[in-house]
């Protein structure tokens, strides 16, 4: 079952349609932005949520894609298949397609941070950098045919140059010879030939062709004789020229349509995804997210943002369905939101069903209808002969004779525009016979018999929209579980009516009324008090929360650093033992050849020789098992401001205090540390400060700066391929493209495009002043056909 066209603009379901268009790159895509349609399927609901997340994590991550602005290719396709011959036109944009085809590959393949649902669409892409280059190298702009395009047509307007230039020269010397003749001394062209301006009166002097007369009969422009043959000849061979393009450009149009159907796929799938991410930028737009799709009805959204408020100013609300209840009747004073309400909970419906995220919190969910059905706003019609009761009667008709078991209906003002007595009664009449069906609904109401029926029937519940009386003013709350009032008597006496007219109102209020009225302002003031005191236990869990993640992070420090000490503890020790050892072999071993000297006459000098041996070895592997280790308390120390001469220092690599006697000049600092002078590193330094008594105080240390663990990035619209520097200098431009480059260059980009414009190239050369400069930069060239021409420059990063 489709949905209706009037829901879809009743509940304004086409201006997010639009919002889509606006961030569709491709006119294809932007045709299935305008087309957009909710499905009933749970299945094709959940494939589209999907695609729209990975489209969103994947512009995140990466940036959006560049998607060319392709054009529609699928006559040319279908023509070329045919045999038919493509205009240069028609061959562009073949290649273009190409062209993204393979830049989109390209993105897909490099750095690949997780698997999406979008890499099937990636992957049928099939790129030709063959034809491409073929096409583009043939056919640099859609009224032009290069050279290049074949050796034959590159020999043919060498001719035609060549023979262009014999005719100006031999026309030049006529010219000089005959110049008393002529209106003009100039060469011109007429029906494609070389001709000179002849006085009419001088047409006899002249011998050749008469082409063509001035208006005023004047001037006869004449093909000298000398120069017929020639013009003849650059006619023929123009013929050949075009003949030789029409084989070119027939070359490749079979070429395009031996490849028709992947261009055509090509061009579908581009199509595809363009949209996907134009979804993907609408959710980063609203901040929107994926909600749980429920398998029975229940709704939940919390939270709940209507996307067409300005989100600076939409209060957000939370409204359940579905669950404990089918039915919510909302009731409160005009103006109080009831009718926003209702109009959230049927777009956020059809944004769903239609693949589109939605603006609320992560833990909401939603079901998905087989149809929702809206009587919403007055269709009064005078030519229909339609009062506002009428109207809505027309509607609610037709909305009874579609109800079913998984539909969502609409009421808003049910049973208003009549007797109040009667039109409480039909509306209770019409919800019961909506809920008989099996349908949800959601009603609004100004009627105190609907909010009694609310309370009195199970699966039928009260909300209202809260509404301030000190103010005047409605805060747009939605609060499930209570009924609202109207607070007619509270507004009235606020804004000035006599307070005599309004006791005599209340009067009239019959006894029942003024207890149910009662009750409900009891309630409101309970659920008041019990919405203050939930705030402030939410707000104390989140205040114990943050303690308990503070104090769990010092234990972990602590920790940590017990570890290492331990760590450190056991290798000094085992550095011990084996230095210990070491020397023990050493001994032994100068104790061996000391027992063998004992008998040579030297003993007594060699026994001296093997103590000194002893002792240098003893220090030797003291200090390499068993080094001193130089701990600094204050180790990050940064000096609270730069030294100057006369400031006490401590030198810590020396311990010994001194004064510095020249202000310092680069990294080393002259210090005179009592009797010896000498030049320390400032990092060695540590400054002393004195009290106003002249007593030495702590040595001061600037706050270490905070040590980042990790750096992280976020794209906010999304990074792009492209920046639009029209309208601004030269150098306000590079300074716009200097950040630019390093965005682009922390996101991985390979290539980026500047939009500078054609103009007067002002612009582009200053631009590539400064590009020849920077080493972050690999090439960069103008821009081909179909990336912008001479308006962009392309630049490859390193």
């Amino acid at each position: 079952m489709s949905f209706s066209e009037k829901t879809i603009r009743t509940l304004e379901f086409d201006k997010i349609c639009s919002m889509l268009e606006e961030h569709a790159e491709t006119e294809g895509a932007k045709i299935m932005a305008r087309n957009l349609r909710p499905t009933e399927d749970t299945y094709t609901v959940l494939r589209r949520l999907r695609r729209t997340t990975d489209a969103r994590k994947l512009a995140d991550a990466k940036g959006a894609p560049s998607f060319g602005r392709i054009r529609d290719i699928s006559s040319a396709c279908e023509r070329a298949e045919k045999g038919a011959i493509l205009s240069p036109r028609e061959l562009l944009d073949c290649a273009g397609v190409l062209r993204t085809a393979r830049v989109l590959q390209d993105y897909h393949t490099g750095n690949h941070p997780f698997d999406t649902v979008l890499d099937e669409v990636f992957d049928r892409l099939i790129p030709d950098r063959k034809l491409e280059d073929r096409i583009t190298r043939a056919i640099p702009a859609e009224d032009m045919v290069a050279d290049e395009a074949s050796p034959l047509l590159a020999d043919i307007r060498r001719k035609i140059r060549n023979e262009n230039a014999k005719i100006k020269e031999t026309l030049q010397k006529l010219i000089s010879g005959q110049s008393k003749y002529l209106q003009e001394n100039i060469v011109t062209m007429r029906g494609g030939r070389y001709v000179i301006p002849v006085k009419a009166e001088c047409k006899a002097e002249v011998k050749g062709l008469i082409h063509d007369t001035s208006s005023s009969g004047s001037t006869i422009f004449i093909e000298p004789m000398a120069v017929v043959d020639a013009n003849n000849e650059i006619r023929i061979l123009h013929t050949k020229e075009e003949r030789e393009i029409e084989r070119i450009l027939a070359e490749l149009s079979a070429a395009v349509g031996a490849v028709s159907d992947a261009l055509w796929l090509n061009y579908k799938n581009i199509n595809e995804l363009a949209f996907v991410f134009a979804c993907g930028e609408l959710s980063a737009q609203m901040r929107g997210v994926a909600p749980m799709i429920s398998g029975d009805r229940a709704v939940n959204l919390v939270g709940a943002r209507h996307p067409l408020i300005d989100r600076d100013k939409v209060v957000p609300i939370t409204i359940s369905l579905g669950e404990s209840f089918d039915t919510l009747v909302i009731t409160g004073p005009n103006t109080g939101g009831k009718t926003v309400s209702l109009k959230t909970i049927g777009l956020f419906a059809l944004m769903v069903q239609s693949g589109l995220h939605i603006p609320c919190e992560e833990e909401s969910c939603i079901c998905t209808y087989d149809n929702i059905l809206v009587d919403l706003g007055d269709e009064q019609s005078i030519e229909q002969s339609l009062s506002t009761f009428s109207s809505h009667m027309v509607n609610i008709v037709s909305i009874m004779e579609q109800v079913g078991e998984r539909s969502l209906v609409l009421f808003d003002e049910l049973g208003g525009g009549t007797d109040p007595v009667e039109g409480a009664a039909l509306a209770v009449a019409i919800i019961e016979s909506v809920r008989s069906a099996g349908a949800c609904c959601v009603a609004t109401t100004h009627y105190a018999e609907l909010k009694a029926y609310a309370l009195d029937t199970p699966g039928v519940c009260n909300a209202s929209c809260e509404f301030d009386v000190e103010t005047l003013k409605p805060t747009y709350k939605l609060i499930i579980g209570a009924p609202g009032k109207s607070n007619a008597f509270a507004i009235s006496e606020k804004l000035g009516l006599d307070p005599a007219i309004i006791e005599r109102a209340k009067e009239r209020v019959s006894s029942d009324n003024k207890s149910f009225e009662s009750v409900i302002e009891q309630l409101e003031n309970s659920r008041v008090q019990m919405e203050k005191e939930r705030e402030e236990a939410k707000r104390l869990r989140e205040e114990y929360e943050r303690f308990k993640a503070e104090s769990e992070r010092k234990i972990r420090q602590k920790l940590d650093g017990a570890e290492k000490e331990a760590e450190a503890a056991r290798k000094k020790a085992a550095a011990m033992v084996q230095s210990a050892k070491a020397s023990c072999d050493f001994i032994y071993e100068q104790m061996e050849k000391m027992k063998k000297a004992q008998e040579a006459a030297q003993a007594a000098a060699e026994l001296e020789a093997a103590r000194r041996a002893v002792r240098d070895h003893l220090r030797t592997t003291g200090d390499i098992f068993d080094p001193i280790e130089v701990r600094e308390e204050d180790e990050g120390y940064v000096l609270p401001r730069p030294l100057k001469k006369g400031d006490k220092v401590r030198i810590v690599t020396i311990h010994k205090e001194g004064v510095v006697t020249e202000d310092p000049k680069g990294n080393l600092v002259a210090v005179q540390a009592g009797v010896v002078r000498t030049k320390a590193r400032i990092e060695d330094l540590r400054l002393i400060e004195e009290d106003e008594r002249g007593q030495k105080k702590k040595t001061t240390q600037a706050a270490k700066p905070a040590l980042k663990s990790s750096v992280s990035v976020e794209r906010s619209n999304q990074f792009k391929s492209e920046i639009d520097l029209r309208g601004m200098t030269g150098d306000e431009a590079w300074l716009a493209v200097d950040k630019y480059l390093d965005d682009a260059i922390m996101y991985n980009m390979q290539s980026v495009h500047l939009i500078h414009g054609k103009g007067t190239g002002a612009l582009k050369n200053a631009l590539w002043k400064f590009l020849k400069g920077d080493k972050r930069i690999a090439s960069f060239r103008i821009g081909r056909y179909g990336e912008g021409d001479g308006g962009v420059t392309v630049v490859e990063l390193k």
